[in-house]
């Protein structure tokens, strides 16, 4: 159970006492034990009781908290989803509709499902309602469709977690087994957790499996071949492919790429990847290319969608969580994150890192604390203490710029000269058509002081689609202007799309692994921008925070002076 999934957990619990207009008092209980939570810094799972409380839980949160690492629950939890239907939890998912508004709609319309709600807007009657326009309406409407499309499926985070989970079941009880389809792509989404399974019977890994606590088999679906079923948890579709011992390797390599990446051959008189399953013994992966001719493509290239560019450009050595020296794009509690300027620093360091690039909300984003020019100041003199302290460590000045509307930044160009880098990013309105949102974007990529440019569509996966940009334009106007563009490594964001990190690169736009990080915790979020970079062939090279302090700060310096 990670800190992530425990935080979700007693958000949820403010939300449905706010719901069923449970005391206020109780509430900012749960909302000060989440700020302890989030502000821990270390994995809670693995914290006794005592710990709990010394991290700044009351005994009775810490007792809440141990209840749910043994049991799954507590009481208040289980109490408020007994009285409260499915569906009515599914829809506090809905963005911008708080709890009141749910209970508005449970209430008066008896609305207390998705579809329920899809057909009441459909139908106008949502509008009708005290504080629920038209436009409203129709926002919620978008919502819901787009919730139901989504339901079930996971950001590649989640998934890894369940994935992890099951192989260590399996290999417990002594079985083979790897991931396979959208988990070994390492796709952002995933609609089903796929596994190959090496086993002599089909019969005994059933049984093997129906002893598992994570997953409910669904024999109906199942074919001799293929154990299908869900996760207990999220209801998500499992599939684990059976082999035999003689044939695991042929079948994991199959089902880690796509139809499109087996049809690779060299050239017309050679073997494809398929033919090579088909016709030859081989005894690992990369044999199979090898036997094909053809140059070994890591599983995250297996796509079939830039196979001929890799052929004719070569595989490249691809960046590698080891090569990351720091991190950029991250918020401490001078604006809405969770930690103190020392407490990510002294992290970071610890963690064997070189550079912290701090960057918290501009003033435009007064809801998330933004920095006036009376703060900035105050930041940079704290940074300037904190780098004489914790040198060669080194805290790097920046801030999260908004764009504004009309594509310029919101600081005048004297205080953006005292920051060390920009990110320029849009927040809002987020409301526009192609053509508004890419002009937008490229005056601010044009502006002489943007370094990187933040989270480009603005998307939340699973949860809000981006706004629509050109993305060849806006690349072009990145590598132009001589601007970084982020993959924001947030699992909820992954924005750059690896689809246009390749572009990207081509063009020679350099790419940032930002973790958006509102906490220490955050930093881990590196891995995932790094796996979808890797999608796209990004290279150490090509990766800016794999840059030295060093080679970083006259990369910044450079910058600043053209």
């Amino acid at each position: 159970m990670t800190n992530k999934d425990i935080i979700k957990t007693f958000r949820l619990v403010t939300s449905l006492m706010e719901l069923h207009g449970a005391n206020p008092f109780k509430t900012r209980a749960y909302s000060s034990a989440i700020q302890s939570m989030e502000n821990a810094g270390t994995p809670l799972f693995e914290l006794s009781n005592e710990l709990l409380i010394e991290i700044g839980l009351s005994k009775t949160m810490a007792e809440k908290l141990m209840l749910l690492f043994e049991t799954g629950s507590f009481k208040e939890l289980a109490e408020l989803k007994e009285k409260t239907p499915d569906g009515v939890i599914e829809m506090m998912g809905l963005s911008g509709v708080g709890p009141k508004k749910i209970a508005t709609l449970w209430k008066e319309l008896d609305i207390d499902s998705l579809e329920k709600l899809k057909v009441a807007c459909e139908e106008n009657k949502v509008q009708t309602l005290k504080g629920f326009a038209a436009k409203t309406e129709a926002k919620i409407l978008q919502q819901v469709i787009f919730l139901q499309e989504n339901r079930k499926r996971l950001h590649y985070a989640k998934a890894e977690v369940i994935a992890k989970n099951i192989l260590s079941f399996l290999s417990d009880k002594g079985i083979k087994a790897c991931t396979s389809g959208e988990l070994s792509l390492h796709r952002e989404i995933v609609d089903t957790l796929s596994f190959t399974v090496e086993t002599e019977s089909t019969k005994a890994l059933i049984g093997i499996l129906s002893e598992s606590e994570l997953i409910d088999l669904d024999e109906e679906r199942s074919i001799p071949l293929t154990i299908k079923g869900t996760t207990k948890d999220t209801g998500s579709l499992v599939e684990i492919y059976v082999a035999s011992p003689q044939e695991f390797i042929k079948l994991s390599f199959k089902k880690s790429a796509t139809t499109a990446h087996l049809q690779l051959r060299k050239d017309d008189a050679s073997p494809s990847l398929n033919d090579i399953l088909r016709k030859e013994e081989v005894t690992t992966h990369k044999e199979i290319y090898e036997k094909a001719g053809l140059p070994f493509f890591p599983p995250e290239l297996r796509e079939g969608i830039f196979d001929e560019q890799f052929l004719k450009g070569g595989i490249p050595t691809l960046v590698e969580d080891e090569d990351l020296r720091g991190s950029l794009h991250n918020h401490s509690d001078y604006s809405d994150g969770q930690n103190t300027l020392r407490e990510m620093a002294e992290f970071l360091k610890n963690e064997g890192y070189e550079y912290l690039g701090i960057s918290d909300h501009s003033k435009t984003a007064f809801y998330a604390n933004g920095l006036s020019i009376e703060r900035i100041e105050k930041q940079h003199q704290e940074i300037d203490e904190l780098n004489k302290e914790l040198a060669p460590f080194k805290i790097f000045k920046g801030i999260e710029s908004d764009i504004l509307p009309d594509g310029s930044l919101d600081y005048d160009d004297d205080v953006l000269a005292t920051f060390d880098f920009i990110v320029a990013s849009i927040h809002s309105p987020l409301t526009m058509t192609k053509e508004v949102a890419t002009k937008r974007l490229i005056t601010a990529i044009e502006h002489p002081a943007t370094t990187i440019l933040g989270h480009p569509t603005g998307r939340l996966l699973l949860r809000r689609e981006g706004y629509p940009i050109d993305h060849k334009a806006v690349i072009d106007a990145c590598a132009k202007n001589n601007v970084v563009i982020e993959i924001n490594s947030s699992p909820w964001r992954l924005d750059l799309d690896w689809r246009w990190a390749k572009y990207a690169l081509d063009q020679g736009v350099k790419l940032s692994l930002n973790p958006d990080a509102h906490a220490v915790g955050g930093y881990a979020d590196m891995h995932f921008g790094l796996l979808v970079g890797r999608k796209a062939g990004l290279t150490k090279e090509m990766t800016l925070n794999a840059l030295s302090k060093d080679e970083l700060e006259q990369y910044f310096n450079t910058k600043k002076r053209n």
